[in-house]
């Protein structure tokens, strides 16, 4: 298929595809059409000699500074070199490749001003696999992704460098090679390519993705355990969180007593305790609470995706241009602090789920540490130590990067949003989480291979999954491989998949 850009309806999942899974892009006639509109707005208000910022003018503390028409020509061109300042290894090409596909569609609705070979351009290099080599660092979240997207615009001149077909290569080459003729930069082409938040965008967009998936996920490794835990299910009827009213809850409980029904538990031919601990019993309310902040969070990130992140914008049909601060990034950083927490804190209960599974003071009726050999064997105890250390990592991540605001370019740009730093830690945060609900899983898989009564369809299926990948723990013996492999399993979303098969969508 062929996703068609048109600066409207463009969704995370649409990110993922296209970053991801490399569907092709095609701009929507409609759009270039407003592109060269604006375009030629823009080159009579040039000859007019009206200023403007950042086209005949000097950028941030410089913004005073009018340039002559000689200057004009070069400027863009230096404009580019001096922020191409970003620093580290090579970010994710995916990441890049959503920057590229979030910065057209902003180019789609016709008021940036730039010439529309620029966004053809970017178009060409998606389709034909040419991904500019960016520094994972360097970007403060303000007058957009200004480090990282010029890395971007560099390939518009040949410069820079690029992935293409599993090589680095200068840029040039990756282009000549692709068959994609290099544009160059004219006035406006070059901050109309980088003055948006776009890289943070598309990060955020990836990581809400697969953010949706672990949740369901963590759903999975709760229902497994309440299984293994002789669980009172009561706390999970729908009725008892549609009183309350909050939307997260009510799918996460429907959606764990879809994997244990059709089980002896949820059936009532398993003896459980009246009242379970928090842990158990408020999975739905926590869990809900994240699907929760998640869709607040997907809603301000599309609602970013498809506006006009840009400085300045110009207005065709009034034919003005107003400069302005569309490309803060706080819109997006402070929800996406508010996501990466929502993930650490439905780790902690995983956790603590985990926990109950090895204490036989906690475990109803398990053996210690989910081993036969006790006191020969330790079974799953040091398990347990690495998800904590995992946990506590998430928790120094999940300190606000929104509030962290250092000033720069002399206090023109005295505070930004740090939106960068929001994205970069949640994929640490949520890295994390796929080893912790790993380690939850193969503890509950262990668990229930010790209790003899027949498990809900969806839960049954995931232990299934869980033993194509790790063995019962017999006797001790080395955890990293195991441990490994269940991140990788949760990662794949290789159990959701299977799960859903027999249960349905969760």
């Amino acid at each position: 298929m062929t996703y068609i850009i048109t600066g409207a309806g463009l969704t995370i999942h649409d990110v993922v595809k296209v970053a991801r899974h490399n569907e092709k892009v095609e701009l929507a006639p409609e759009a270039l059409e407003r592109i060269k509109k604006c375009r030629a707005m823009l080159e009579k208000k040039i000859d007019a000699h009206e200023i403007m910022y950042g086209v005949n003018t000097g950028i941030g503390e410089f913004s005073e500074v009018v340039l002559n028409d000689d200057q004009v020509k070069d400027f863009q061109k230096y404009l580019i070199y001096n922020h191409a300042a970003g620093i580290g290894e090579a970010m994710n090409l995916e990441y890049v490749r959503g920057a590229m596909l979030g910065r057209i569609n902003v180019h789609a609705h016709g008021n940036s001003g730039i010439r529309p070979e620029i966004t053809l351009t970017l178009v060409e290099m998606l389709n034909k696999g040419v991904t500019p080599f960016v520094c994972q660092k360097g970007s403060v979240g303000a007058s957009g992704d200004l480090a990282p997207m010029s890395q971007i615009a560099l390939l518009m001149m040949g410069e820079g460098k690029a992935f293409y077909q599993g090589e680095l290569l200068e840029g040039k080459e990756a282009l000549n090679r692709a068959g994609i003729e290099i544009p160059g930069l004219q006035a406006r082409d070059g901050l109309g390519t980088i003055n948006g938040s776009n890289v943070l965008t598309a990060m955020s967009a990836i990581f809400l993705h697969d953010a949706y998936n672990w949740l369901k996920q963590a759903e999975i490794a709760a229902a497994m355990s309440l299984e293994a835990l002789k669980a009172n299910m009561g706390p999970y009827t729908a009725k008892l969180h549609e009183v309350r009213g909050f939307k997260g809850a009510v799918r996460s409980a429907n959606a764990i007593n879809k994997l244990v029904s059709g089980g002896d538990l949820k059936e009532g031919k398993v003896k459980h305790k009246v009242q379970d601990a928090y842990s158990m019993r408020s999975t739905p309310q926590v869990i809900g609470t994240a699907i929760d902040a998640l869709d607040y969070a997907c809603s301000q990130v599309e609602i970013e995706l498809n506006g006009v992140g840009d400085n300045p914008i110009f207005f065709p049909d009034e034919n003005i241009q107003l400069s302005g601060a569309n490309f803060q990034g706080s819109p997006v950083s402070l929800p996406m602090d508010m996501a990466g927490a929502a993930i650490t804190m439905v780790s902690v209960m995983s956790e603590r789920r985990m926990n109950r599974l090895n204490n036989p003071a906690l475990s109803v009726g398990l053996p210690p540490f989910l081993t036969k050999g006790a006191g020969m064997f330790s079974g799953l105890m040091l398990s347990q130590y690495t998800a904590d250390m995992m946990i506590v990592e998430q928790r120094i991540l999940s300190a606000p990067a929104s509030v962290q605001s250092i000033p720069a370019a002399a206090d023109q740009e005295d505070f930004v949003s740090m939106g960068m730093n929001t994205a970069i830690k949640n994929f640490q945060i949520l890295d994390n989480a796929y080893g912790i609900l790993g380690i939850e899983m193969m503890a509950a898989a262990q668990a229930l291979d010790f209790r003899d009564y027949s498990f809900g369809a969806g839960v049954t299926k995931a232990h299934e999954v869980v033993r194509r990948h790790v063995d019962f723990l017999e006797i001790d013996r080395p955890l990293y491989n195991d441990h490994n492999t269940m991140k990788d399993l949760v990662q794949s979303c290789e159990v959701l998949h299977e799960v859903e098969k027999v249960v349905g969508e969760l």
